[in-house]
């Protein structure tokens, strides 16, 4: 491989501030049927593809639990706030994508959601042309923390993982590109540093203004 750098985002959270909305979502459905400890098990689950928290859900709630028929629910009311406007995009998404762009910077995007969702937002944002490739959860066999949705995101750039910096806000995220040796960024959300995410991460930024300007100086752009 030659040595090109890049840059691989998460979506959510990262991107978008869709995990507050999915929350939102999934407690208005949880109170709807008396369904406890929701918020607790959505951030569990963040950074995991549909199939990892269904199995979550159904560890927690038992085997019987209607998984499928709630989270269409949810789901359904997710895309309804998405489409009046509730999903918006995380302060800094547009400036560091362009300034990757104008440097010849390559870009992914490692998304758990599955591919039909994240081509509909990046679209409906107007930024998915900015990603040169886009791997999703029902593209890759293992969902995060296994690094596989990332090293794949490496080898359609034709990039090494070492010249590719992670950027992503879910543990889950962070453990998966360390894993893949890629440099971690961390950009939190929901989930607030811990111990292991400090260790784990390159380094840890409040938002994606901040992230670019590291960018910046690691790659001398």
């Amino acid at each position: 491989m030659t040595e090109k750098k890049a840059v691989v985002f998460d979506m959510d959270g990262v991107i978008f501030d869709s995990e507050k909305l999915v929350v939102e979502c999934w407690v208005e459905t949880a109170d709807k049927y008396g369904i406890p400890d929701i918020e607790m098990l959505c951030k569990k689950c963040l950074g995991l593809n549909r199939v990892a928290t269904r199995d979550i859900f159904l560890e927690h709630y038992g085997k019987d639990f209607p998984y499928d028929t709630y989270k269409q629910e949810m789901s359904d009311l997710y895309h309804k706030r998405a489409r009046e406007g509730a999903l918006v995009m995380k302060p800094g998404v547009v400036a560091i994508l362009t300034f990757l762009r104008e440097r010849n910077v390559c870009v992914a995007l490692a998304s758990s959601t599955r591919e039909q969702v994240v081509k509909w937002e990046l679209s409906y944002a107007g930024i998915l042309d900015f990603f040169d490739e886009i791997v999703c959860g029902d593209m890759v066999t293992h969902s995060k923390p296994d690094p596989e949705i990332f090293l794949k995101a490496c080898e359609l750039l034709g990039v090494k993982p070492g010249e590719a910096f992670a950027i992503e806000d879910s543990y889950n995220g962070i453990r998966a590109a360390h894993t893949g040796g890629l440099r971690p960024i961390m950009v939190p959300d929901l989930a607030e540093p811990t111990d292991e995410m400090e260790k784990l991460s390159e380094v840890i930024v409040p938002s994606l203004f901040e992230a670019m300007e590291y960018v910046k100086e690691q790659f001398a752009l």
